[in-house]
């Protein structure tokens, strides 16, 4: 077998998302965010879900550990939960003043990582490299899906 199963792009983009998560994570911990909270704050900051389930949709991940992120993140003074006045049994979730304070700040660094992890990059390479990697998310959306379905 004269394949380098580590020259892969799973393997190669795996190593990418480690190093952007160990990068974004020695940014955020001073500011009092997880790098796994991230698509939760932005979804909450955005206005894009405002319940558990659609963070978790929002953030593709199950109903257990989102239930789990979300108690630390209240924990830690990150959300509020507050009653549904549609839906007695829902909760609707929103960032406290303080997190909503410190989302510039982490923000700009995350940006400031990216910036400095494609040092070397054209505009075109990185904006051509952003489009592949959503393409290369979305196949894999496709084939979970697939597999999913046919396991039913």
């Amino acid at each position: 077998m004269n394949e380098d199963v580590l020259s892969t792009p799973g393997h190669l983009i795996s190593l990418a998302a480690r190093g952007f998560a160990r990068l974004s994570e020695s940014r955020l911990k001073p500011l009092g965010f997880g790098v796994g909270q991230l698509p939760v704050l932005v979804a909450l900051q955005n206005g894009k879900a405002s319940t558990q389930r659609d963070l978790a949709r929002f953030a593709r991940i199950e109903q257990p550990p989102m239930a789990q992120m979300l108690a630390r993140m209240e924990r830690d003074g990150l959300i509020e939960r507050t009653r549904d006045p549609a839906d007695g049994r829902s909760s609707r979730i929103v960032l406290t003043r303080t997190a909503q304070q410190r989302m510039p700040e982490a923000i700009t660094a995350l940006f400031q990582g990216n910036r400095e992890a494609l040092t070397g990059f054209t505009g075109a390479e990185a904006g051509q490299l952003v489009d592949l990697l959503k393409r290369l998310i979305e196949n894999l959306d496709q084939i979970a899906n697939a597999e999913a379905s046919s396991g039913d």
